[in-house]
């Protein structure tokens, strides 16, 4: 499917619609269509406060190639050939961790998007999506939403309440009270930025609470570590 050009309505550094002042937000694309792939270059090269870190054509590339770029958010097609994305996200959290993935698909299958989560995806977005559409996904994506229906988000938060109930619940206890009240604030929806504000801390301090947070959880992503919380 061809994107087709919009008009950019926004300058590199301008606030969003929420008011939050955006930095450049390098994106990786990982798809075995070439026309879509170049397509989604070209989008993501002519948008302002977006960059481009790379395309791979395979997951077996994208593999090899991604832990080098190191880019804040990865489009990866559900669907390769060979190593299937869902199998691709899963060996490259590990070593990308603040990486986040939005896996890309051209119809909703909540089989696979509900093991592509688990997997350490944080949303996906349906190929047929318009460029204004992905743009916002990305930022949305970045800034720390999960873009997902809920009846996958339901899906996740039940396999977390049927596995390992006890496990879940020390790794909870084992949280600061500091902890446990920023992720309260993810639970409630809050993006990183009003986080940061509403408990009067810097960005600093938000990605260290990140990453503690998910050492003590065990997870790779917001949407593993909020199901976590929620399913207490």
């Amino acid at each position: 499917m061809r994107l087709k050009k919009t008009k950019r309505s926004r300058q590199a550094g301008t606030p969003m619609s929420d008011g939050v002042t955006t930095a450049t937000i390098s994106v990786a694309i990982v798809d075995d269509d070439q026309g879509l792939r170049e397509d989604l270059a070209s989008l993501i090269r002519r948008w302002p406060g977006l960059s481009l870190a790379g395309t791979q054509g395979s997951g077996e590339r994208a593999l090899e190639e991604l832990p080098r770029l190191q880019p804040d958010v990865v489009l990866m097609d559900i669907n390769l050939p060979g190593m299937d994305g869902v199998e691709c996200v899963r060996r490259l959290k590990p070593l990308l961790p603040r990486t986040q993935f939005m896996m890309l698909t051209v119809y909703e299958d909540n089989d696979r998007l509900f093991c592509s989560l688990l997997a350490g995806a944080t949303g996906y977005l349906l190929k047929r999506a318009s460029p204004a559409e992905i743009v916002q996904a990305i930022h949305d994506l970045h800034a720390g939403g999960s873009p997902m229906t809920p009846q996958i988000a339901r899906r996740v938060v039940q396999h977390y309440q049927a596995t390992r109930p006890t496990e879940t619940a020390r790794q909870l206890e084992g949280l600061t009270e500091h902890q446990r009240a920023f992720l309260e604030q993810l639970a409630q929806g809050y993006r990183y930025k009003e986080i940061a504000d509403n408990l009067g801390i810097s960005m600093d301090a938000v990605r260290s609470y990140v990453r503690r947070i998910y050492e003590k959880l065990q997870v790779h992503s917001r949407t593993e570590a909020v199901v976590k919380y929620l399913g207490r």
